[in-house]
């Protein structure tokens, strides 16, 4: 059969692109046909993710003065990523045509026998704070066949008026998977039944993913730190971690501003580098739930920070399922916890055990 995905691929953002590859490579490897849909906002794409961003700062983009900075310091950096992402997913990537907006999707709907919203934040906010109901497959008949696999809210309350809207267009499909048990407990809440799936990502193993680092990767040892949100004690703890263990420190990161934060900066390297330096690294210290993933997946050591901005429930959840909870950092100067041992045993036992179980929901959703 064939499998249409809709999620959130073209971001430049490894975890995005990484979920998209490991979704469409599952679902070929199940026996059918993934196309991922190349569904790009216009006012997400790279040439204007900086604008939408700031024109939810009013008092910057109604300042001629204030906005002009923001974008000329920004918008280069912006670009310039998203071009490197851009051949990434055309690298690895099947794709549909181009559609900007939900009305071009409701006036030539890919062909389908399986439409699906695939993992990540797809149901949480775009960009501009609003909620884009063509990650809820709004764009598709009623007799079409809806799923989803590992889906996101990124929250875990909502609004009565979120409640209707996920409840109207969430009720229309035939099977849910979700990611995170938050995500479990709201939907049972609207009476939708649910079941909880490992991402995407997870579903490939430490030889799938090995495939895709070339060999050349450095040799010597480091700490590495992945940081996507904005936390300036996460950058002096991997600091102290990395003077502690006597190591360099590398910073890998598709943002070019965080050059002036802790550590050897290496700017938007290539998927295959990217998996490499987490694989490779003595000690990685993350913010980021596929950083995170991949640790584990990898079993390298870790240290996690949870995110300062509400959105850490993916990571902690994660944490929980693989018994690695205590991974968490507590106290930012306990640097101790980054020299303690991992047994991964017990997560390399239970990723095996839920690997199997979720490919087997998916296969399910697709060919009932």
């Amino acid at each position: 059969m064939k499998v249409a995905v809709i999620t959130r691929h073209a971001i430049s953002n490894y975890g995005s692109l990484l979920q998209a590859i490991a979704t469409q490579t599952i679902i070929n490897r199940l026996g059918h046909e993934c196309e991922i849909i190349d569904y790009i906002r216009d006012d997400e794409s790279y040439r204007y993710h900086e604008v939408t961003l700031l024109r939810r700062k009013p008092n910057w983009y109604n300042n001629r003065i204030k906005r002009c900075f923001y974008l000329a310091l920004r918008q280069p950096e912006s670009i310039l990523a998203g071009r490197k992402f851009e051949r990434e997913q055309k690298k690895y990537l099947i794709s549909t045509k181009r559609y900007t907006s939900l009305e071009q999707l409701k006036c030539d709907k890919p062909k389908a026998d399986v439409y699906m919203t695939g993992s990540d934040q797809v149901w949480g906010p775009v960009e501009d704070g609003s909620y884009d109901s063509s990650y809820c497959l709004s764009f598709t008949d009623d007799s079409d066949k809806r799923i989803s696999y590992a889906a996101s809210f990124g929250h875990t309350e909502m609004t009565n008026e979120l409640e209707k809207y996920y409840k109207k267009w969430l009720s229309r499909y035939q099977h849910i998977a979700v990611r995170e048990d938050s995500a479990v407990s709201l939907l049972q809440k609207m009476n939708i039944d649910v079941q909880q799936v490992l991402d995407p990502t997870l579903l490939m193993n430490v030889e799938d993913w090995e495939s895709y680092i070339s060999s050349s990767h450095l040799k010597e040892k480091y700490v590495l730190v992945y940081q996507l949100h904005n936390d300036k004690k996460l950058g002096e703890y991997a600091e102290k971690v990395a003077k502690c263990k006597g190591l360099p420190l590398i910073r890998i990161s598709a943002s070019l501003h965080q050059i002036a934060r802790p550590g050897k900066f290496i700017w938007a390297p290539k998927v295959g580098d990217f998996l490499a330096y987490i694989k490779n690294a003595e000690c990685m210290i993350t913010d980021s739930f596929h950083g995170t993933v991949f640790a584990i997946n990898f079993n390298t050591p870790f240290v996690e920070v949870l995110p300062n901005n509400n959105t850490g429930t993916r990571n902690s959840s994660i944490l929980k399922l693989t018994g690695l909870s205590s991974r968490i950092l507590k106290n930012e100067n306990d640097v101790t916890l980054a020299e303690r041992h991992i047994e991964f045993s017990y997560a390399n036992q239970t990723l095996e055990k839920f690997r199997c179980i979720s490919m087997s929901i998916l296969k399910r959703m697709i060919e009932e």
